[in-house]
């Protein structure tokens, strides 16, 4: 669903993605960890086609993103660190405005079903989005992906900032998606959570993608020890 061929990116002598070659089938939560510069969001920006590839190709479903970026936009939903929403709409208007761009026109009960899937608690639903907390917003846009009926679905840092049961709960809510054979890919600094909710698991540093694992395989000393060793690795190359 999701595909990186020889992926890379140059921004001059800058080589921010360096030949990555990565895949999510459906149903898989890929968990993309590194330290910050390691090409993440570069990588992100690249699936979105937000940016060229310098080399190589991606695809979502299939479709090179190059050549088809309109088509890649339908199947795919995008939740960035910090989701921009409509502050003065309520999370239900918020709601019937995205939902109406790809699915038109839903009726009150059905996007209420879908932030009731979505984990919002009911008496949000018509409160002015400018009061919500950044779980409840990157609730709002799990509703939306739902509305959209995505296939793929790309976060970047999306847990970032949210507090342990927020956390929980957002995790809660993407192994519903992948129950649906949603194609998740999420970059993230939570390593604890990349091992509790992905399936796969990759370690990039430098634009490099060093390691991937199995999550349900590798256990979570594993896991910090080498993700440290980038880490440090990085700080000594700077």
């Amino acid at each position: 669903m999701l595909k990186a061929d020889r992926l890379t990116k140059r921004y001059g002598d800058l080589t921010a993605v360096n030949e990555l070659n990565l895949e999510v089938k459906e149903g898989q939560i890929y968990c993309l960890l590194g330290p910050n510069g390691a090409g993440k969001t570069t990588t992100v920006n690249l699936f979105m086609g937000f940016v060229t590839p310098t080399e190589g190709k991606v695809f979502i479903n299939g479709m090179n993103v190059a050549q088809n970026a309109q088509e890649t936009k339908c199947v795919l939903s995008y939740i960035p660190e910090n989701l921009a929403l409509y502050p003065n709409l309520t999370g239900l208007e918020n709601l019937e405005f995205f939902a109406g761009l790809s699915n038109g026109q839903l009726a009150d009960s059905d996007l209420k079903k879908l932030l009731n899937e979505a984990g919002l608690q009911q008496g949000a639903f018509d409160q002015r989005v400018s009061g919500y907390s950044k779980g409840m917003r990157q609730k709002v846009g799990i509703a939306i992906a739902l509305a959209k009926d995505s296939k793929a679905l790309i976060l970047d840092e999306p847990t970032s900032g949210l507090d342990p049961q927020a956390s929980n709960e957002f995790a809660r809510l993407l192994g519903i998606l992948s129950d649906r054979g949603v194609a998740i890919l999420m970059t993230t600094h939570d390593l604890f959570r990349a091992r509790e909710t992905g399936t796969r698991i990759g370690i990039m540093s430098e634009g490099v993608l060093r390691r991937e694992f199995n999550a349900k395989d590798v256990k979570h000393d594993e896991l910090e020890q080498v993700y440290l060793e980038q880490v440090l690795h990085n700080v000594q190359e700077a």
